[in-house]
C-alpha cells in the first residue's frame, strides 16, 4: 500500500470521527423554567411560611425550603414579593419528614435509608377564578443506611427541598 493511499484514508477516518463527535459537542438544549404570567395583570406574589407540622421536626426544614421558595421565585420571575396582599398568594405546610428503610439485605437489615419530605401547598389566584389549588408534593433522596443521618441530613433536605420548589413552581407559576 503507497504512504498516499495510507495518508488519504486516515484523513477520511478522522474526518468521519469528527462529523460524528460534532453533534455530541453542539447540541441545542431548552429549559422550562419561566412562567407563562401576564406581568400586565400580576404583580405581586405573597409567600407564607412553612411551618412544620410533621411527627418528625427537623427544625432548619423550614428556613431552608421558604428561602429555596423565595429565591426561585425571584429569580424566575418579575413578580414583586409582598408581606401583605397580593395578587397571587401561596401558603402551606411541610407535612411528612419521615424515614423508611430501602433495599433490604439478606440478613434482614436495610442497606439504604429514604429520606422523603412532603409538602401541602395552597396557591391562590385573585385575579382570575379556577386557577387556585391545593396540592401536595414530595420528593425523596436515598442514602446509605451505614451513615447517620445527622451527617447527610442538610444536604440531603436542600436536594428535597430544590426539587419540591421545582415541582411547586411548575404547578402554580409554571402553569405546566
Amino acid at each position: 500500500m503507497a504512504w498516499t493511499d495510507i495518508t488519504s484514508r486516515l484523513a477520511r477516518l478522522v474526518t468521519v470521527v469528527a462529523l460524528l463527535l460534532l453533534p455530541a459537542a453542539c447540541r441545542i438544549s431548552y429549559t422550562f423554567k419561566g412562567s407563562v404570567l401576564d406581568y400586565n395583570i400580576y404583580k405581586t406574589v405573597h409567600v407564607s411560611e412553612f411551618p412544620i407540622r410533621a411527627a418528625l421536626v427537623y427544625p432548619p426544614l423550614q428556613p431552608m425550603f421558604e428561602n429555596e421558595l423565595m429565591n426561585y421565585i425571584t429569580k424566575n420571575t418579575r413578580l414583586q414579593v409582598t408581606d401583605g396582599p397580593s395578587d397571587l398568594n401561596i401558603e402551606g405546610e411541610i407535612t411528612g419528614y419521615n424515614l423508611t428503610p430501602q433495599a433490604v439485605t439478606e440478613n434482614a437489615y436495610a442497606s439504604m435509608t429514604r429520606l422523603t419530605i412532603t409538602v401541602r401547598v395552597k396557591y391562590t389566584d385573585t385575579r382570575a377564578e379556577g386557577k387556585d389549588r391545593d396540592q401536595t408534593f414530595s420528593a425523596y433522596r436515598d442514602f446509605e443506611a451505614t451513615q447517620m443521618l445527622t451527617d447527610v441530613q442538610d444536604q440531603l433536605c436542600e436536594e428535597i427541598s430544590k426539587e419540591l420548589v421545582e415541582l411547586i413552581y411548575n404547578a402554580t407559576l409554571g402553569d405546566w
